[in-house]
């Protein structure tokens, strides 16, 4: 690794991501055996959702299938996406934001494509809003007029000001900040509440010092739907690589599947990957809760008109300069 700077989802996700990964396998993209190539750079914000590439890696799932794959870590999402219009890297991880990844289309169109993404909601846990443990608030719209802290990036940002206009702070400004430093943020009195994404809340509960208000904030108060699924990270491929590259890129695809299937059928085995990855311990990993994952191909109607009308958020607030057409962006094999 370098530095730079059960649901319906689950039991849906594993016969799809078998069926897929034998798909890959019958056509030769996954020989068992493979002579390692050249080195393939992932990059992957500090959370949870990216623990395929951290398990891929660990377990040697990518080296099985003859693919050496560099995990690069960066700041904010934005940095990722950043780095895969300069070339520097060749896509992201489950866990990179989506919104992100939708204003690296508008900035450079075609630049990659979406191979797998994370449903989360009150369910899946991965949004959440936080308090410290010390504080008198028991619901968010508690909090207005309060100093509200997020993570860094755009997507984090807007989502954000949305959930606490819903509850009636409407000129509300959050400050960004790294998700690494939100609990000690609310330990120290810095600020009232984050917006923030698991393992966070973890870290923050187990010790002691934040306390949890809500999750699937998202879901509620973006989508409108507490059950829905919100598609908030996204693993994806540059097109520039998938293109030099299709053979490389098809079995790193399917290796990538093979790594979702681990996470979801062996979660006590993948949870210490989160280690080093992220701001989590060895002692908190096993109480971390691990993300669902819905592939490429397995997107339902229902879903893209979900994960459509999250990027159309953007639209509408202008962020985006022009809409973003979500199945567009889809791998397709």
């Amino acid at each position: 690794m370098t530095d730079s700077s059960h649901t319906p989802f689950l039991r849906r996700d594993r016969r799809s991501i078998v069926a897929s990964g034998l798909a890959l396998a019958a056509v030769g993209v996954l020989p068992r055996i493979a002579r390692a190539e050249t080195p393939i750079r992932i990059g992957f914000w500090p959370i949870a959702g990216g623990i395929p590439l951290y398990a891929g890696i660990n377990h040697g799932v990518f080296k099985s299938a003859g693919l050496q794959v560099e995990a690069v870590k960066f700041a904010s999402a934005q940095q990722v996406v950043e780095a895969m219009i300069a070339g520097r890297i060749d896509g992201s991880a489950n866990g990179t934001a989506s919104a992100a990844l939708g204003l690296g289309e508008i900035a450079e169109p075609g630049l990659c494509k979406i191979i797998a993404s994370n449903p989360s909601n009150a369910k899946l846990v991965l949004d959440e809003v936080l308090v410290s443990d010390k504080s008198a608030y028991r619901a968010i719209g508690d909090l207005k007029g309060k100093r509200i802290g997020c993570g860094p990036g755009i997507q984090n940002v807007v989502l954000a000001k949305i959930i606490f206009e819903k509850n009636g702070y409407p000129d509300c400004k959050p400050i960004e900040m790294p998700v690494g430093q939100h609990v000690a943020a609310l330990a120290a009195g810095q600020v009232d509440a984050v917006y923030t994404l698991e393992p966070t809340g973890t870290v923050g509960r187990l010790g002691g010092l934040t306390r949890t208000l809500e999750v699937g904030v998202i879901s509620k108060y973006v989508l409108g739907n507490p059950d829905a699924p919100w598609y908030g990270g996204s693993a994806s491929l540059t097109s520039k690589f998938l293109q030099s590259s299709p053979a490389l890129a098809q079995r790193y695809i399917g290796a990538y599947l093979q790594a979702i299937e681990l996470v979801l059928n062996e979660p006590a085995r993948v949870r210490p990957d989160l280690v080093g990855y992220t701001s989590i311990d060895a002692k908190l990993a096993a109480a971390v809760p691990l993300p669902g994952f819905t592939t490429y191909s397995q997107f339902t109607p229902s879903d893209l008109g979900y994960f459509q009308k999250f990027f159309d958020v953007f639209t509408e607030r202008k962020i985006f300069t022009r809409k973003v057409d979500v199945a567009a962006m889809l791998y397709k094999a």
